[in-house]
């Protein structure tokens, strides 16, 4: 349920963001996204890095003692949440002149100021949400979840749409993003606070406070656990910071410079949809239970996450080839227009290497290595950093996306170089079938041009071009599915998890009994 709560908001976050530029424009899609990877991150460490870190504590305190007290655990972590959120908020809140100042936008501290003050919501929620995760009560958790995308979206939307009708002006959209988050805190507060009354699920009776305990593991799992799910936000914060200040260096004028950071951001929820699709079922071939004791090298364990790898590489390889080919016509759909289009090209390359990279961090946190990956995103936010500065004067928005691949491959080269040094014998993509994926590309890549060339898309209306692409997207990823099975690229075993896995495996021919 969980799993299935997170995959529903991960798609809302990513879909929203095309109406809103559709109704606002590149300037007021600009504005939002320079918002929007502060926001995402405190959305992050409250839906994911402090909740996992506090279900954690849970854990251990259910060892040894019967229910959680609520003056010895509860108000505790609560405190603590509060005093680094309540930091965090001042950090923002002071250096809202200095950010605004440096990306050479004055209009965006009132903005940063609101994100602030949605900083202090996140301790209610992480403790009631962390909670319940270590009690195994996962109803309030994706309810909650659920019910705080689905506010945050309606209200950005609609402030988009009065910014749309001139009732509000455009720089109101960065602001609505911000009280938006705040609205959705609350509600997720609501709906956890209802849980918890009903439920029940703490004592009066108190016990030793091990406030060292707490700490440690709300800042150890909480914060550097949680940089496994903004690998994309990071390299997001680090396009606020540059990218425009780069294209003003390069001679563009600042409301050119803006409008093409909102072109160019138009790849980011596309990314977003390509990475949730390339990593969040492969990970589902790791039963997580089983990464406790992936250090005895246990043979299936490994051929698990051989598997995961091999299958997230299908599906990434398959989504950013397949993207890269038909981006006019969908840029065309989603935007209305192609500017950008050879940047984003190459921009959705990301597409493949973060499901690589959110795919081989999130099994390093699972063997308990959290310090090693997030010391490498931290390195791939500072190339990103200075290959805006060094690409964009000279290239544009183009220079942007060849820093984002980059920093992104360093990634990706490190964190499985980590992988197998804490692996040693794990042969990451010996389950990778390179034959067949060249063979399934290249029909796919093939068969697409052809039907782009017999059936132009430029003569058409949205809702024709809406078919059209849909129609593109969804026989191109048949045709390289079934190039995939009939090349042998999947063991018995991958197809076996899949629907209709049994029909499948009859096209899986030639295979040997043990799937490998």
């Amino acid at each position: 349920m969980l799993t299935i709560a997170s995959f529903m908001s991960k798609i809302l976050s990513a879909g929203y963001r095309v109406p809103l530029q559709n109704l606002t424009g590149d300037l007021g899609f600009y504005i939002y996204q320079q918002v929007y990877p502060l926001l995402g991150m405190m959305i992050i460490l409250a839906l994911y890095g402090f909740p996992s870190a506090i279900s954690t504590l849970v854990a251990e305190q259910k060892d040894q003692h019967s229910r959680l007290s609520l003056l010895s655990f509860y108000i505790p972590v609560f405190v603590i949440l509060l005093g680094i959120s309540g930091g965090l908020a001042a950090l923002i809140w002071m250096s809202a002149p200095w950010i605004t100042s440096f990306i050479s936008d004055g209009t965006l501290e009132s903005a940063y100021r609101i994100v602030a003050m949605a900083c202090l919501f996140i301790p209610a929620i992480a403790v009631l949400r962390g909670s319940f995760q270590g009690l195994y009560v996962m109803h309030p958790v994706a309810y909650s979840q659920i019910g705080e995308q689905l506010f945050r979206v309606f209200i950005i939307i609609y402030v988009a749409y009065a910014v749309s009708e001139g009732r509000f002006s455009t720089e109101a959209i960065g602001e609505a993003g911000a009280y938006a988050a705040i609205i959705g805190a609350v509600v997720a507060f609501v709906i956890l606070f209802i849980y918890f009354i009903r439920i029940k699920p703490f004592t009066l009776r108190t016990y030793d406070i091990p406030w060292k305990k707490y700490l440690v593991t709300i800042v150890s799992l909480g914060i550097v656990a949680s940089l496994n799910h903004m690998i994309l936000l990071v390299l997001q914060l680090a396009d606020v910071f540059t990218l425009v200040p780069s294209l003003l260096k390069g001679g563009f004028a600042p409301l050119t410079a803006m409008e093409q950071k909102g072109i160019f951001d138009r790849g980011q929820p596309l990314i977003q949809v390509g990475t949730v699709i390339g990593s969040s079922f492969a990970l589902a071939f790791i039963p997580a239970t089983s990464l406790i004791k992936v250090v005895e090298e246990s043979s299936n364990t490994y051929r698990h996450i051989r598997h995961a790898f091999s299958f997230s590489f299908y599906l990434a390889a398959g989504a950013t080839i397949g993207l890269f080919v038909i981006f006019p016509e969908v840029n065309t759909l989603l935007y209305k227009n192609t500017l950008g289009t050879d940047s984003l090209r190459i921009l959705s390359i990301a597409i493949l290497l973060s499901s690589l990279c959110i795919t081989a961090t999130s099994i390093l946190q699972g063997l308990n290595d959290y310090k090693w990956s997030a010391l490498f995103i931290v390195l791939a936010f500072i190339i990103k950093l200075f290959g805006n500065m060094l690409l964009v004067p000279f290239l544009g928005i183009t220079g942007s996306a060849i820093a984002t691949v980059i920093s992104l491959l360093v990634l990706a080269i490190a964190v499985m170089k980590q992988l197998n040094v804490r692996l040693r014998a794990i042969k990451l993509f010996s389950s990778i079938k390179s034959r067949a994926v060249i063979g399934a590309a290249s029909g796919m890549i093939v068969y697409l041009t052809i039907i782009r060339l017999l059936i132009p898309f430029n003569v058409m209306n949205r809702l024709q071009l809406l078919i059209y692409v849909l129609f593109l997207a969804s026989s191109g990823a048949a045709i390289y599915f079934i190039l995939l099975l009939r090349l042998r690229a999947f063991s018995d075993e991958q197809l076996s998890t899949l629907p209709f896995g049994h029909q499948l495996m009859k096209w899986n021919k030639g295979r040997d009994n043990n799937g490998e």
